[in-house]
């Protein structure tokens, strides 16, 4: 767990980051000149990131939006949390029930030294934040249930995060581990990239990031991100490009596909 007495990990800015990558491709500002350059090469190769990162990130909003306002969902663990930004998991949960309990989990000391932006909760509810890694998800799950009951259901998301797991075995087993400790009820939220649209484009620049990211990351296909949701009752309208994920209505027609896949599914 992360308090005030945690020493601010060192921040190396003359390598490039994931987190910080992924934040500039999102318009923030939490970036290095290393992080932007890795990132136009990218965009060069992959046009399509920047709305690919956008999508994702207002899928994870919607999803939320789903589960607190419809779902009813008070508890939220949310792992692979990322760099702060616009309508985090407990903001849109918050705004619908106050009372929401969000834990996030992240290893990654750049998001570390921001943990305290995602700490702040309202009076009725809690927002606490684990450095663990996915890989283990017996820890998260024993560090959680300090803020979370999971006698009552929980809304899991894994946004983003699985393709960093690049064994298919050890990804499934993660997901099945973490859906067994939820009850009957709960939630899974889970998107990640794919390589069914333009998937050349975007495997070429898998390849550049993984040369150059610490972190590697595998695209899978629409079958294999289905798969996780194995047992599990799909919210419709099942696994979709994440932009035709229930999205808000406006005047320009259906969103266009993107190599961004996902869905929300109960636990019977």
């Amino acid at each position: 767990m992360t308090d005030s007495s945690t020493p601010r990990p060192t921040i190396d800015t003359t390598v490039p980051h994931s987190a910080r990558i992924w934040n500039y491709w999102l318009g923030g500002k939490d970036y290095y000149p290393v992080d932007r350059e890795v990132g136009d090469h990218f965009s060069a190769i992959f046009p399509n990131i920047t709305a690919v990162a956008r999508a994702s990130r207002a899928f994870n909003a919607r999803s939320v939006w789903y589960l607190a306002g419809e779902a009813g969902i008070r508890q939220f663990l949310d792992i692979g949390t990322g760099l702060p930004s616009a309508n985090n998991t407990h903001e849109v949960a918050q705004e619908v029930a106050p009372e929401c309990r969000i834990v996030y989990v992240d290893n990654d000391p750049l998001v570390l030294t921001h943990a305290k932006a995602l700490l702040t909760s309202t009076p009725e509810g809690a927002c606490q934040y684990i450095d663990a890694d996915v890989r283990e998800p017996d820890l998260i799950l024993q560090a959680a249930a300090q803020t979370l009951d999971f006698r009552q259901p929980v809304g899991l998301m894994l946004n983003n995060i699985l393709g960093h797991i690049t064994d298919d075995a050890m990804a499934y087993a993660i997901v099945s581990r973490l859906m067994d400790a939820q009850c009957s009820g709960s939630y899974l939220s889970l998107n990640d990239g794919t390589n069914v649209i333009r998937g050349k484009e975007f495997e070429e620049a898998i390849r550049v990031w993984n040369q150059a990211s610490s972190v590697p990351y595998r695209l899978r296909s629409i079958e294999q991100i289905t798969r996780f949701f194995d047992g599990l009752e799909l919210v419709e309208p099942g696994v979709v490009s994440v932009p035709r994920w229930r999205p808000e209505s406006n005047p320009f027609g259906v969103a266009a596909e993107l190599d961004e896949f996902g869905g929300v599914a109960r636990k019977p």
